[in-house]
């Protein structure tokens, strides 16, 4: 069975074991194929051995299907013992769940709803309009997060690669140079930042870091070869080294920033190396020692007049030179 077709039918068998089962349509907009596909992968199920049925919706014309919950326990699963959740971990656990904002519209929220149906199906009638209530605590903004639909395939190669510790081949957009690369790589972790999903990855056998835009993957090929974790990496020092996640040489910053602006600078930690300064008038000086150049920058102009750079004077006059031309754009 070819590669997408397997995939296609993980996904068909993920959808059949929810515990209410699936319509044809549904499955036919969750796999991204016609309803006559549709039938023909239930068909090839079904020659495959697998017990999948079907059962009449009452009052309704339209089917459901499903998938024997006794086959699937002969299936490899991660059995979890029973245990019990104050109401504090309950809270947390769907606080994290309405930010998972990246999956949302695609696949892949179907793993994170699955879960939380069997927490709500596992606890009395009562209980559960208090989670019903407890969930609608917390929203969450989208409007700015990347776009993952059509990247589910990828995503799960890299969890996999990550999980096995397997080096694999990726073809990579790479917006710096407008190039396709092709980059042999070790994955190691996933974060997420700004509405994005990153990967970090270590150059296979170079002790090199980067770090990968995953909706700018391409294509991946696990190659089966497996890779040892690097000891003298640290991805999370790594990430704190940089203003944002571009990485290039350090450097020190100082910056101004006015009365208005100064609580709200002091609200966060800005750099893993920082220092503020309070000055008579309100207004405070930062310090820090930093990467990302182009992104401090761009950090430093969004505040207009509330900031103003120090240090480094290349910085200053490069801002002055972008104002000056900001003030041309307006002007012509």
């Amino acid at each position: 069975m070819r590669g997408k077709n397997l995939t296609k039918m993980l996904k068909a068998i993920e959808l059949l074991s929810l515990p209410k089962g699936t319509t044809i349509n549904e499955m036919a907009k969750a796999l991204d194929i016609d309803v006559r596909s549709v039938y023909r992968l239930l068909d090839t199920m079904q020659d495959l051995g697998f017990p999948v049925w079907d059962e009449k919706i009452p009052f309704q014309k339209k089917k459901q299907w499903k998938i024997d919950q006794s086959y699937l326990l002969k299936l490899p699963n991660i059995k979890i013992p029973d245990f019990n959740l104050t109401y504090l971990e309950i809270i947390f656990l769907y606080m994290l769940k309405n930010q998972s904002y990246l999956f949302k519209n695609n696949y892949l929220e179907t793993y994170i709803n699955s879960a939380f149906y069997k927490i709500t199906e596992n606890v009395p009638a009562l209980e559960q309009k208090l989670l019903k209530k407890i969930d609608s605590l917390f929203i969450s903004k989208s409007v700015q997060t990347k776009v993952y639909k059509g990247k589910e395939e990828i995503i799960q190669s890299l969890i996999e690669a990550v999980i096995k510790k397997e080096s694999c081949e990726i073809k990579y957009h790479s917006f710096y140079d407008e190039k396709i690369k092709i980059i042999k790589a070790d994955p190691l972790h996933f974060f997420e930042n700004n509405g994005g999903f990153y990967i970090i990855i270590n150059k296979t056998g170079l002790e090199e870091i980067r770090i990968l835009a995953v909706e700018r993957i391409i294509e991946i090929q696990n190659t089966g070869k497996k890779f040892e974790y690097p000891q003298n990496i640290e991805p999370e020092k790594f990430l704190d080294s940089s203003f944002d996640i571009i990485s290039d040489k350090k450097f020190k910053a100082e910056i101004w920033f006015s009365k208005k602006q100064a609580k709200y600078i002091k609200e966060r930690n800005w750099s893993y190396f920082q220092k503020i300064k309070e000055n008579e008038d309100g207004s405070i000086i930062i310090s820090m020692e930093i990467s990302g150049w182009q992104d401090l920058k761009k950090w430093i102009l969004s505040y207009g007049p509330d900031a103003k750079v120090l240090k480094p004077q290349k910085m200053v006059e490069e801002i002055i030179s972008d104002l000056k031309k900001i003030i041309n754009n307006y002007e012509t």
